[in-house]
Protein backbone atom coordinates (compact mmCIF):
# COMPACT_ATOMS: atom_id res chain seq x y z
CA UNK A 1 0.00 0.00 0.00
CA UNK A 2 2.71 2.47 1.02
CA UNK A 3 4.86 1.54 -1.96
CA UNK A 4 1.97 2.13 -4.36
CA UNK A 5 1.19 5.47 -2.72
CA UNK A 6 4.81 6.60 -3.02
CA UNK A 7 4.94 5.52 -6.65
CA UNK A 8 1.72 7.43 -7.39
CA UNK A 9 2.87 10.57 -5.56
CA UNK A 10 6.14 10.51 -7.45
CA UNK A 11 4.40 9.94 -10.77
CA UNK A 12 2.06 12.89 -10.29
CA UNK A 13 4.95 15.17 -9.34
CA UNK A 14 7.00 13.92 -12.27
CA UNK A 15 4.18 14.66 -14.71
CA UNK A 16 4.88 18.37 -14.29
CA UNK A 17 7.29 19.06 -17.15
CA UNK A 18 9.25 22.19 -16.31
CA UNK A 19 10.48 22.42 -19.90
CA UNK A 20 6.88 22.67 -21.15
CA UNK A 21 6.12 25.52 -18.76
CA UNK A 22 9.30 27.36 -19.77
CA UNK A 23 8.70 26.80 -23.49
CA UNK A 24 5.14 28.14 -23.37
CA UNK A 25 6.13 31.07 -21.14
CA UNK A 26 9.22 32.11 -23.08
CA UNK A 27 8.58 30.91 -26.66
CA UNK A 28 4.79 30.66 -26.77
CA UNK A 29 4.85 27.05 -27.94
CA UNK A 30 5.33 23.51 -26.70
CA UNK A 31 8.79 22.10 -26.08
CA UNK A 32 7.84 19.49 -28.68
CA UNK A 33 8.10 22.23 -31.33
CA UNK A 34 11.60 23.28 -30.27
CA UNK A 35 14.82 21.64 -31.44
CA UNK A 36 14.80 17.92 -30.75
CA UNK A 37 11.32 18.13 -29.23
CA UNK A 38 12.54 16.66 -25.96
CA UNK A 39 11.07 18.41 -22.89
CA UNK A 40 14.35 18.51 -21.03
CA UNK A 41 17.13 20.82 -19.93
CA UNK A 42 19.53 20.20 -22.83
CA UNK A 43 16.96 20.95 -25.53
CA UNK A 44 15.68 24.09 -23.81
CA UNK A 45 19.23 25.32 -23.17
CA UNK A 46 20.17 24.84 -26.83
CA UNK A 47 17.03 26.55 -28.11
CA UNK A 48 16.29 29.25 -25.53
CA UNK A 49 19.62 29.75 -23.78
CA UNK A 50 21.52 28.35 -20.83
CA UNK A 51 19.65 30.43 -18.25
CA UNK A 52 16.34 28.86 -19.26
CA UNK A 53 18.01 25.46 -19.32
CA UNK A 54 19.09 26.09 -15.73
CA UNK A 55 15.48 26.93 -14.83
CA UNK A 56 14.38 23.59 -16.27
CA UNK A 57 17.09 21.77 -14.34
CA UNK A 58 16.09 23.42 -11.07
CA UNK A 59 12.43 22.71 -11.70
CA UNK A 60 13.09 19.03 -12.41
CA UNK A 61 15.16 18.75 -9.24
CA UNK A 62 12.48 20.60 -7.25
CA UNK A 63 9.68 18.26 -8.31
CA UNK A 64 11.81 15.27 -7.33
CA UNK A 65 12.45 16.84 -3.92
CA UNK A 66 8.72 17.50 -3.53
CA UNK A 67 7.98 13.82 -4.26
CA UNK A 68 10.68 12.80 -1.77
CA UNK A 69 9.21 15.06 0.95
CA UNK A 70 5.67 13.79 0.36
CA UNK A 71 6.88 10.20 0.55
CA UNK A 72 8.67 10.81 3.83
CA UNK A 73 5.68 12.68 5.27
CA UNK A 74 2.97 10.20 4.29
CA UNK A 75 4.96 6.97 4.53
CA UNK A 76 7.42 7.52 7.40
CA UNK A 77 7.70 3.80 8.09
CA UNK A 78 8.91 2.92 4.60
CA UNK A 79 12.70 3.12 4.51
CA UNK A 80 12.78 3.00 0.71
CA UNK A 81 10.09 5.67 0.28
CA UNK A 82 12.61 8.07 -1.37
CA UNK A 83 13.50 5.45 -3.96
CA UNK A 84 9.87 4.57 -4.67
CA UNK A 85 8.84 8.22 -5.05
CA UNK A 86 11.96 8.85 -7.14
CA UNK A 87 11.07 6.01 -9.49
CA UNK A 88 7.55 7.40 -9.74
CA UNK A 89 8.92 10.87 -10.56
CA UNK A 90 11.12 9.41 -13.30
CA UNK A 91 8.16 7.52 -14.80
CA UNK A 92 5.97 10.62 -14.61
CA UNK A 93 8.64 12.74 -16.29
CA UNK A 94 9.29 10.18 -19.01
CA UNK A 95 5.69 9.08 -19.57
CA UNK A 96 3.27 11.87 -18.54
CA UNK A 97 -0.34 10.80 -19.10
CA UNK A 98 -1.46 14.28 -20.19
CA UNK A 99 1.08 14.36 -23.03
CA UNK A 100 0.24 10.99 -24.53
CA UNK A 101 2.94 9.34 -22.38
CA UNK A 102 5.63 11.15 -24.42
CA UNK A 103 7.95 12.94 -22.05
CA UNK A 104 11.60 13.56 -21.37
CA UNK A 105 14.58 11.31 -20.80
CA UNK A 106 14.72 11.67 -17.04
CA UNK A 107 18.42 12.32 -16.49
CA UNK A 108 18.07 15.18 -13.99
CA UNK A 109 15.18 13.49 -12.17
CA UNK A 110 17.12 10.21 -11.91
CA UNK A 111 20.20 12.00 -10.58
CA UNK A 112 18.13 13.87 -7.99
CA UNK A 113 16.40 10.64 -6.95
CA UNK A 114 19.67 8.78 -6.42
CA UNK A 115 21.34 11.61 -4.51
CA UNK A 116 18.30 12.12 -2.26
CA UNK A 117 18.19 8.43 -1.45
CA UNK A 118 21.94 7.96 -0.97
CA UNK A 119 24.04 11.14 -1.10
CA UNK A 120 27.30 9.16 -1.13
CA UNK A 121 26.58 6.48 -3.73
CA UNK A 122 24.18 8.64 -5.71
CA UNK A 123 26.72 11.45 -5.84
CA UNK A 124 29.50 9.08 -6.91
CA UNK A 125 27.26 7.59 -9.62
CA UNK A 126 26.53 11.08 -10.96
CA UNK A 127 30.25 11.90 -10.97
CA UNK A 128 30.88 8.64 -12.82
CA UNK A 129 28.34 9.63 -15.46
CA UNK A 130 29.95 13.05 -15.80
CA UNK A 131 33.36 11.41 -16.19
CA UNK A 132 31.96 9.18 -18.95
CA UNK A 133 30.71 12.24 -20.83
CA UNK A 134 33.97 14.14 -20.38
CA UNK A 135 36.03 11.16 -21.50
CA UNK A 136 33.89 10.09 -24.47
CA UNK A 137 31.98 13.24 -25.36
CA UNK A 138 28.73 11.25 -25.63
CA UNK A 139 25.77 12.35 -23.53
CA UNK A 140 23.78 9.09 -23.92
CA UNK A 141 26.72 7.09 -22.53
CA UNK A 142 26.99 9.34 -19.50
CA UNK A 143 23.24 9.22 -18.88
CA UNK A 144 23.10 5.42 -18.87
CA UNK A 145 26.29 5.14 -16.79
CA UNK A 146 24.73 6.97 -13.82
CA UNK A 147 22.01 4.48 -12.77
CA UNK A 148 24.13 1.48 -13.86
CA UNK A 149 26.87 2.51 -11.40
CA UNK A 150 24.26 2.82 -8.67
CA UNK A 151 22.91 -0.73 -9.04
CA UNK A 152 25.75 -2.64 -7.26
CA UNK A 153 25.86 -0.46 -4.11
CA UNK A 154 22.05 -0.46 -4.01
CA UNK A 155 22.06 -4.25 -3.78
CA UNK A 156 25.05 -4.48 -1.44
CA UNK A 157 24.21 -1.63 0.94
CA UNK A 158 20.42 -1.44 0.92
CA UNK A 159 19.17 -4.90 -0.01
CA UNK A 160 17.36 -6.67 -2.83
CA UNK A 161 14.37 -4.34 -3.02
CA UNK A 162 16.58 -1.26 -3.37
CA UNK A 163 18.71 -3.08 -5.91
CA UNK A 164 15.65 -4.06 -7.92
CA UNK A 165 14.40 -0.47 -7.96
CA UNK A 166 17.84 0.76 -9.02
CA UNK A 167 17.85 -1.82 -11.80
CA UNK A 168 14.44 -0.57 -13.01
CA UNK A 169 15.83 2.97 -13.05
CA UNK A 170 18.81 1.77 -15.09
CA UNK A 171 16.61 -0.08 -17.58
CA UNK A 172 14.31 2.94 -17.88
CA UNK A 173 17.27 5.19 -18.62
CA UNK A 174 18.59 2.72 -21.17
CA UNK A 175 15.21 2.60 -22.93
CA UNK A 176 15.23 6.39 -23.29
CA UNK A 177 18.75 6.49 -24.71
CA UNK A 178 18.91 3.30 -26.79
CA UNK A 179 18.65 5.26 -30.06
CA UNK A 180 21.47 7.56 -29.03
CA UNK A 181 23.61 4.61 -28.03
CA UNK A 182 22.98 2.96 -31.40
CA UNK A 183 23.96 6.17 -33.19
CA UNK A 184 27.06 6.33 -31.01
CA UNK A 185 28.07 2.81 -32.07
CA UNK A 186 27.54 3.75 -35.72
CA UNK A 187 29.58 6.94 -35.30
CA UNK A 188 26.54 9.13 -36.01
CA UNK A 189 25.96 10.57 -32.54
CA UNK A 190 27.42 14.08 -32.17
CA UNK A 191 29.97 14.52 -29.44
CA UNK A 192 29.32 17.13 -26.79
CA UNK A 193 32.97 18.12 -26.77
CA UNK A 194 34.27 18.33 -30.31
CA UNK A 195 37.81 18.42 -29.09
CA UNK A 196 37.40 14.78 -28.12
CA UNK A 197 36.74 13.67 -31.65
CA UNK A 198 39.37 11.43 -33.20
Amino acid sequence: MERGLCLLLGYLCGCFLTAEAVAWRHAGQSAAALGSGNPGMANIASQLGRSWGAVVLLGDIAKTILAWLLGRLLCPGLALAPLWTGLGAVLGHNFPFWRGFRGGKGVAVTCACLVLFSPLWGGLACLGGLAAVLFSGYLPLGAVTIPVLFVPPAFLCYGREAGALALILALTMFSRHVRGLRRMLRGEEPRKFRGKQR
